[in-house]
């Protein structure tokens, strides 16, 4: 009898986003998986507690993965909050086009309201703490509990921005993903205009791209 495959985290979830692209769903129990892949279920187990946990870590790990890759830049460190925020955006975004048909999959049937998805709550968590420590200027009030809600107010509005972003990646069908390319870079630029109190000029011309690609803004 072949003796079963032991395997690291990693590993679980590189055969898991395969098993879910060759048969185009997951799979139906921890056994099965385990079977497909020779593996002792018992493995599974020491890293996963089910796959709904697995495909969380599978988007933490997109996260993580595009902060490793903007830390290994010198000159990320040396740009403003707009500027990491811009590189975060086309970095992740350049990790999900990567892993498009798994994505898609994980996706599709959620595509029109992803802002509770329970497998992006660790995406959610990593991301609006990344968007706190990005130190982004607001108004200046000299009040603790305004500052509190601002703050807040900046991290949920950030979370809805990716989202947005997300719905219109998953729909681009412009060659190499150029128009979300500009959604990103006119989403961002736009959101720190307002912030900056320079709106007008950049919020036209956000709306009159998203008004042209017709995107639905509900999450």
């Amino acid at each position: 009898m072949a003796k079963k495959k032991t395997l690291n985290h990693e590993n679980i979830m590189s055969l898991y986003m395969d098993y879910v692209l060759e048969h185009e769903k997951k799979p139906h129990t921890v056994y099965q998986f385990a079977k497909a892949n020779k593996l002792d279920e018992q493995e599974f187990y020491k890293h996963f507690t089910s796959f709904e946990v697995l495909e969380k870590e599978i988007f933490q790990a997109f996260f993580d993965n595009t902060l490793t890759v903007l830390h290994k830049s010198g000159d990320y460190e040396t740009f403003d909050a707009r500027n990491k925020l811009l590189s975060f955006y086309f970095t992740f975004f350049e990790n999900l086009t990567a892993n498009r048909s798994f994505v898609l999959l994980a996706l599709k049937t959620h595509q029109n309201s992803l802002k509770g998805l329970k497998k992006l709550s660790k995406l959610r968590h990593s991301f609006t703490k990344y968007i706190q420590d990005l130190d982004i200027d607001m108004l200046d009030i000299n009040q603790k509990q305004i500052q509190q809600i601002q703050q807040k107010g900046l991290q949920e509005s950030a979370w809805i921005q990716l989202l947005l972003t997300l719905k219109f990646w998953m729909e681009d069908q412009s060659a190499s993903f150029e128009k979300t390319d500009v959604f990103i870079e006119k989403s961002v630029n736009t959101s720190f205009d307002i912030l900056q109190m320079t709106p007008l000029k950049s919020v036209l011309d956000f709306g009159k791209f998203l008004f042209k690609e017709k995107v639905n803004m509900n999450p």
